[in-house]
């Protein structure tokens, strides 16, 4: 059953796309801003994504910006922005499509059906092993020679980020934007407690990180 985000702040547009969706057999979540789009992409990652641009808190070229640097599910656009620099703008961002409001449902879906045809599946393996502690993605459970470790719903949120894309480099930006949301794009200090939280509970080491890598001025990255 593919799952779909939904990121409109228009609530009718948005229930009747679940209704449709959801008849279809498809598994829907969705979100009126882009901080909930982006939060809930985070807790259930999307097999697609359909955004809206005209979100209340933030462009909806960040959320495109946001998904794209962490998965490869295809993205529609939609917007009432006629001009073509904004169509050539979500696409540079990453989108996938652009379908202009209003339109027609059933050629919302024929574009949606042809996405997911398109989109290469990307097998992710639920549990990440090191030699210091083991990560169940599905259970959402840190485990350490000891036992359970407990972590907050941020640091888990942080280490997930991270171990989903093992030695690549996330950006403080986006780490900032998709855990606290656009508002808190420039407040590096919440990810440098947060992660020095995370490396007492998680490094053998904390002084000297072997896990969970600073790039400084960049961003952080898991070494597994």
């Amino acid at each position: 059953m593919p799952r779909i985000l939904l990121v409109d702040d228009d609530r009718q547009l948005l229930r009747a796309l679940r209704v449709n969706l959801a008849a279809r057999g498809y598994e829907v979540h969705t979100a009126t801003d882009a901080a909930g789009g982006l939060a809930v992409a985070a807790r259930t990652p999307p097999d697609l994504a359909i955004v809206d641009l005209g979100l209340p808190d933030a462009d909806g070229i960040r959320v495109v910006e946001g998904l794209r640097g962490w998965t490869t599910a295809p993205i529609i656009v939609l917007s009432a922005r006629q001009p073509e620099a904004a169509k050539v703008e979500a696409l540079d961002a990453g989108a996938d499509d652009y379908v202009t409001k209003p339109f027609g449902m059933d050629e919302l879906l024929a574009r949606l059906r042809a996405a997911l045809r398109r989109a290469v599946p990307t097998p992710e393996a639920p549990v990440i092993a090191t030699a210091a502690f083991t990560v169940d993605l599905f259970a959402k459970r840190v485990t350490g020679p000891a036992g359970d470790i407990r972590l907050t719903p941020t640091e888990w949120h942080l280490l997930e980020l991270l171990v989903r894309h093992p030695d690549k480099l996330v950006a403080h930006r986006q780490l900032l934007r998709e855990v606290w949301g656009p508002r808190y794009e420039n407040e590096t200090n919440y990810l440098r407690v947060h992660f020095a939280n995370l490396r007492r509970k998680l490094e053998p080491d904390p002084a000297r990180p072997r896990y969970l890598i600073t790039e400084p001025g960049l961003g952080y990255r898991f070494a597994p």
